[in-house]
């Protein structure tokens, strides 16, 4: 068996318009699919190598984590920019064990989210 990577994560939300807004405005993602029955969000990531599916669900349920991969060059404007926003972020935290640098941040329903630069 070879995997080659994740696609898709899917990750619940208590107002998908307030989410949808963060994660198409701030970070970027690109709109795939809105699922109007379910109250679903197929958000493309990057050059659309993967997604977020932003799943509405006012009950309980835990905060998750998740990170994203970028270009070590480009970590620190990513810092700037999130700060910009009035986001509030980590780091940069140096990753010796796997040899990386990332940035924490948390998405509107308190997810800790990172942009994850592996070293060179």
């Amino acid at each position: 068996m070879k995997i080659d990577g994740v696609f898709e994560v899917a990750v619940k939300v208590k107002d998908l318009d307030v989410s949808s807004k963060f994660y198409q405005e701030v970070l970027g993602f690109k709109k795939g699919l809105y699922d109007e029955k379910r109250r679903w969000l197929f958000l493309w990531v990057g050059n659309n190598n993967g997604m977020v599916v932003l799943q509405e669900d006012k009950g309980n349920w835990l905060r998750q984590h998740f990170a994203f991969r970028v270009d070590e060059t480009e970590l620190n404007g990513l810092k700037d920019y999130l700060e910009s926003r009035n986001v509030v972020v980590e780091g940069p935290v140096s990753l010796d064990w796997m040899n990386a640098v990332s940035v924490y941040f948390p998405d509107p329903d308190g997810h800790e989210l990172e942009f994850c630069a592996i070293r060179k």
